[in-house]
């Protein structure tokens, strides 16, 4: 633990000597909070808390989701769910940092069903985090490719006036793309230009993939021009994403391709001729083999 159980006494000595102040004890302790949190020091940050309480001092909604948030990062599951319980007995509001962590908790041990029971605990229609909720209710399901769950609580989502954006239609076309749903992925791709939702890498690799997993690559130059290959590259999409289905195997390729040559302006037409160059080796290798 370093030095760190020697701060507790030194926060004692500071709220000793303000006592009529409880801004600066509040201030001082949301701190140590967080620091403690920070280094993975559950026990501190809750006998932090518990003297923070002793001493009549409200805990905030930046110290109760700092709480919640550090749980999440290092303790477990159970552990973490016990103590959002408390932050909503509180009356507290749990902040989208704070929800993000825990659904990266529960991605990171495939705990799907808690994250899609969770996020509807939290409440779907809360418009102050845009569409991470629905998203991650859509990923839970996307994931484990229930398709028919998925696109029932997508038009849910549309009918409660929440409108797609480039996660929403990305998580989607994963499923798609795993499925080789091409029919599916062709209206996403439709239903995205009439949102005015420009793709990114990630969706030119749900294509890519799909197309080239059922050995369809002459007819990958017409999907992705609907799309526009002499855009540059980029990757918009948000990383809980990749966390719950990885990356494929074209955009993993080409990040490596584009951080290795960074002095070079790509475009996706560029980046899919090199993969498929890659692709061609790779298979008259192994038949030759």
């Amino acid at each position: 633990m370093g030095h760190f159980q020697d701060i507790l006494p030194i926060l004692d000595d500071i709220t000793s000597r303000n006592r009529t102040d409880n801004e600066i004890s509040q201030s001082v302790y949301s701190l140590a909070v967080s620091c403690f949190g920070k280094a993975g020091l559950l026990e501190l940050m809750e006998e932090t808390l518990y003297k923070m309480t002793s001493k009549g001092l409200k805990i905030d909604s930046f110290t109760g989701n700092t709480f919640v948030k550090y749980y999440s990062c290092h303790g477990s599951i159970p552990d973490m769910e016990y103590v959002y319980q408390r932050l909503k007995k509180s009356r507290i509001s749990i902040e989208k940092d704070t929800i993000r962590a825990m659904a990266s908790k529960y991605i990171n041990e495939r705990k799907y069903f808690k994250l899609g029971e969770f996020v509807k605990d939290v409440g779907l229609g809360r418009l102050n985090v845009g569409n991470l909720l629905w998203n991650l209710l859509l990923l839970s399901y996307a994931v484990n490719f229930k398709m028919k769950t998925l696109q029932r609580e997508f038009l849910n989502m549309l009918d409660n006036g929440f409108r797609p954006d480039l996660n929403t239609f990305n998580i989607r076309a994963l499923a798609f793309s795993k499925m080789c749903m091409f029919w599916d992925l062709h209206l996403s791709l439709n239903h995205m230009k009439s949102e005015c939702v420009g793709p990114d890498l990630v969706m030119y690799g749900c294509f890519v993939d799909a197309y080239l997993e059922r050995r369809l690559g002459r007819n990958l130059p017409f999907a992705l021009e609907k799309m526009g290959t002499a855009r540059v590259p980029v990757v918009r999409t948000d990383p809980l994403v990749f966390e719950a289905f990885g990356k494929g195997d074209f955009h993993a390729s080409s990040e490596i391709l584009l951080e290795s040559v960074k002095n070079k302006r790509w475009s996706y037409d560029e980046l899919v001729r090199v993969y498929l160059k890659k692709r061609y080796r790779s298979n008259q290798i192994f038949w030759n083999y």
